[in-house]
């Protein structure tokens, strides 16, 4: 993912254009999600319809709505508050929409590895009760969430016209300063996002399978 980004300029240059006039990574990562939930329903046993309904589900609110919604909101930071002024000898550039959603797509990736492929085959740890559990489900969240907003800076850092792109970095500051205190105080009240994840699919399960 990062290395994409290097091509970006040339982009540009080429197409007159930051982002892709190409939808088949969008595609691609759709295809990757509905496959991984079919995998998890069909693990834990969901039925027809509510396999498809979770589908369905991840496909249209966890990866498209939240991308939607996370995509305005950096386009409209970075054009209101983190462009360079330009001075009279060059055009002014503005990020485009489609452009963040690009951003968002590419720094979803790895996420969608750890809490969707790496998840599924460390399941039968991460629904276990006891602080490794704990630990490691924590832990892997803080991971993705991290690397997810890296890549985004890393998508905004390479546009020469903006300013303080490091913005996108403080995220993963406030991750790392609360993690700590988060994981004694998801421990203690049991609650883990991971495994919280891993109920979403796991609700039309018997309580044998419930986390």
């Amino acid at each position: 993912m990062e290395d994409s980004y290097q091509h970006t300029k040339y982009h540009k240059q080429t197409k007159n254009q930051w982002a892709r006039d190409d939808p088949a990574f969008i595609v691609i990562l759709i295809l990757f999600l509905v496959f991984a939930t079919s995998a998890y329903c069909a693990a834990f046993g969901e039925s027809a319809p509510h396999a498809a309904l979770t589908i369905i589900s991840v496909v249209f609110v966890h990866f498209l709505f939240a991308g939607l919604v996370l995509a305005t909101l950096c386009w409209f930071l970075t054009n209101s508050y983190l462009r360079e002024e330009p001075n009279s000898h060059v055009v002014e550039q503005r990020v485009e929409w489609l452009y963040a959603f690009d951003v968002h797509c590419n720094s979803f990736f790895p996420a969608f590895v750890i809490l969707y492929v790496l998840q599924y085959f460390l399941s039968p740890l991460l629904i276990a009760h006891g602080f490794l559990p704990a630990l490691l489900s924590n832990l892997l969240f803080m991971v993705a969430i991290s690397y997810y907003h890296y890549l985004n800076f890393l998508g905004y850092d390479v546009l020469p016209f903006l300013d303080r792109t490091t913005f996108f970095l403080y995220p993963i500051g406030l991750v790392i300063i609360l993690s700590p205190l988060s994981k004694c105080i998801l421990y203690s009240t049991k609650f883990s996002p991971l495994k919280n994840h891993l109920t979403y699919f796991l609700l039309s399960c018997s309580d044998t399978h419930r986390v």
